[in-house]
């Protein structure tokens, strides 16, 4: 049995037959694993059904005739929804079991991801959003919480493969979205069969998620999803680093076709091809990461991470060319590919804290760097050019790095 600590550190990664086997045992274990699957599943499915929704926004725009003020504060909704969930998941799950609080989860994804693209009116649409929102942060924390159980019961790696099937998951929905629209089938057909799909993998693998060990409660005895928490100093230095990534990632997400094609004059069609080579990275990235983080060490792979986001940065604001903005944007990728994977489990093994409670309060506090990070980078631009806003996340990248240094846990 692998028993190897995903956070311990190690010499410094050396590519190499040894390297090559882990990967491959990690991959295979991960994939040949009916529980290890069922729960990456999960995670696939979740962003699925949002890479689906999202690439209907511009419909739903059009449709309601809304602005860009008025959409943006509409699709505030969903991160509202998120942000009263998640103090409540722990205390949610302590109730209910991972694999419950998945099942129920998805359900309600399921159910509810269909309300925006046929909401009548801004009314529906934000309350569907905010459905969304809610069962988001739910299924969020069950599945980062079973998945840990998991390698902790059978002495395997498998976080990093969850999150890379969830970036899959959101590039298959975002793809088969992108078809769709071009065979101009209607967006609420195209949702309803995605939804339904979903619910019967969701049915499918809930037998599985049963037999996973759930951490209802820890080897103190205490609730293990208890309450939501006040951080200590290690939870925030790890909330601290997870917002510089969240920034990495808001700038790839939002800024980088805006970038490519208004500021270096790249075609739409180049312009996307930004979030495209940053997704692609991260997405491969995460599913060698199970191999990658025991090989280096949590530590430094956050401090090499930060580097490497920081440079692809640099290299797309100091060398403004759309070919040198791609791979800078595909290095921010790997950069930012394996913070999720480590800092999801490693909140959940905060000496003192109870697992579900670290995590819920890891991912309240985080989610900020998706909320507050795109738009301040659009503040800073407003005023001082793009170039300054994406060099703004480029040294909060370099300060995660120094800052993996102090964090105990890793």
């Amino acid at each position: 049995m692998n028993t190897a600590n995903p956070t311990q550190p190690r010499p410094f990664f050396r590519l190499g037959r040894s390297s090559w086997n882990r990967f491959v045992q990690n991959f295979t274990t991960f994939f040949l694993n009916p529980r290890a699957l069922a729960i990456g599943l999960v995670f696939a499915s979740d962003n699925i059904l949002f890479g689906s929704w999202g690439a209907h926004i511009p419909y739903v725009k059009e449709k309601l005739h809304l602005s860009d003020a008025a959409l943006g504060l509409i699709l505030f909704a969903q991160p509202v929804g998120l942000l009263i969930m998640n103090p409540l998941t722990g205390w949610i799950i302590a109730k209910l079991g991972e694999a419950r609080a998945c099942f129920w989860s998805a359900i309600v994804l399921v159910l509810a991801i269909s309300i925006p693209v046929n909401a009548p009116n801004t009314i529906v649409l934000a309350f569907g959003l905010f459905l969304l929102g809610l069962a988001a942060a739910l299924i969020n924390v069950a599945m980062n919480t079973a998945a840990t159980n998991l390698e902790r019961a059978e002495g395997i790696v498998i976080m990093s493969s969850c999150h890379g099937m969830w970036s899959l998951g959101g590039l298959l929905g975002a793809g088969v979205a992108g078809a769709v629209i071009a065979l101009h089938v209607p967006p609420a057909i195209h949702i309803i069969a995605v939804s339904i799909l979903i619910l019967i993998l969701t049915i499918a693998v809930q037998p599985i998620l049963t037999k996973i060990p759930s951490s209802s409660r820890t080897e103190s005895g205490e609730k293990a999803g208890s309450s939501f928490i006040k951080p200590n100093l290690d939870l925030m230095l790890m909330i601290l680093i997870g917002l510089a990534l969240a920034m990495g990632e808001g700038a790839a997400f939002d800024w980088s076709a805006v970038y490519l094609h208004e500021t270096l004059g790249a075609s739409k069609q180049i312009a996307a091809l930004g979030f495209a080579s940053f997704s692609l990275m991260m997405t491969s990235f995460r599913f060698l990461g199970d191999a990658i983080i025991p090989k280096i060490g949590a530590r430094r792979w956050l401090q090499i991470g930060g580097i490497l986001g920081a440079v692809g940065l640099s290299i797309a604001i100091f060398l403004p060319y759309p070919p040198t903005a791609l791979l800078g944007f595909a290095l921010l990728g790997i950069g930012c590919s394996l913070g999720a994977p480590i800092l999801y489990g490693a909140s959940m093994r905060v000496p003192g804290i109870p697992p579900a409670a670290g995590l819920a309060t890891f991912a309240t506090f985080s989610f900020i760097g998706f909320l507050a990070g795109p738009p301040a980078i659009g503040f800073v631009a407003e005023g001082f050019g793009l170039y300054y806003g994406l060099g703004m996340v480029a040294v909060m990248l370099l300060i995660s790095a120094g800052l993996s240094r102090s964090v105990k846990q890793f």
